[in-house]
């Protein structure tokens, strides 16, 4: 089969098969938050760092991008959403009436194309991400769906990528998504003072992309180093004026 990027991504129609109204409608009837929290702690920390990371540290490749955690995703109109933990779509754009109903959850006919990306977190053995899940997001045509399954739920691989071939997924071992120019990794870390294996994003070189707290310490360390670096430097050039001095030299003639 051809690659999925070879295959056409589904275009929302020109003209729209309903009124106003009744599409007003229709929008109104669709449940875009039910207001129950549905995550464990861990679970939101890894979507929070999933997303606040490439916000913090990309540029998308060059592209406008959204990424969002626990937002309905919404394929074709009166369906139920499916609730991704996370997702990321490339040149979509948010409009700024973000509370609008059409800005609310993530519709496919209103960005005018499924994400590149989604991201589901296993926490048990009853949210299907093997099989009705999978099967829904290839239906979707998501580019590239990972399962990661810290505490081997489901198999005894911690991460599963996916990259869609046709109709269906195919296992990817590259752990690059290449179209997406971004890569993920197991880290063996902390964040937000929880020690454990978390999944991160790399850049192409297989470098982790930093959370924003590790940028303010990076920038800390920038700053002492330099700063370390004039006082040595200081400290020589004082040090060679007063050799000098004692030779008889005037250092500032």
């Amino acid at each position: 089969m051809s690659p999925a990027s070879a295959q056409p991504v589904p275009q929302p129609a020109t003209e729209m098969p309903y009124s106003e109204a009744e599409y007003a409608a229709i929008m109104e009837q669709l449940i875009t938050e039910d207001d129950e929290p549905v995550d464990n702690i861990l679970s939101a920390k890894q979507q929070r760092l999933l997303t606040e990371t490439l916000y913090n540290s990309w540029d998308g490749g060059g592209h406008k991008f959204l990424a969002e955690a626990n937002v309905g995703l919404f394929h074709v109109m009166r369906n139920p959403a499916i609730v991704p933990d996370m997702l990321l779509s490339l040149d979509v754009e948010v409009r700024q009436d973000w509370w609008d109903k059409t800005q609310r959850s993530y519709f496919v006919w209103e960005f005018g194309k499924p994400p590149d990306v989604v991201v589901e977190i296993v926490s048990n053995t009853v949210g299907g991400e093997q099989t009705e899940k999978k099967r829904k997001y290839a239906l979707m045509r998501v580019l590239y769906y990972l399962v990661f399954d810290p505490q081997h739920h489901l198999s005894a691989e911690t991460l599963t990528i996916y990259r869609l071939d046709g109709l269906s997924y195919r296992r990817q071992d590259s752990l690059y998504l290449t179209e997406v120019k971004l890569g993920v990794a197991l880290w063996e870390g902390v964040y937000e003072d929880v020690a454990g294996t978390w999944l991160r994003w790399t850049n192409e070189h297989g470098l982790l992309l930093p959370c924003g707290k590790e940028l303010v310490e990076y920038e800390r360390v920038e700053k002492e180093t330099a700063l370390a670096e004039r006082e040595t430097a200081q400290a020589r050039a004082e040090q060679l004026a007063a050799q000098l001095r004692a030779l008889g030299i005037d250092p500032v003639a």
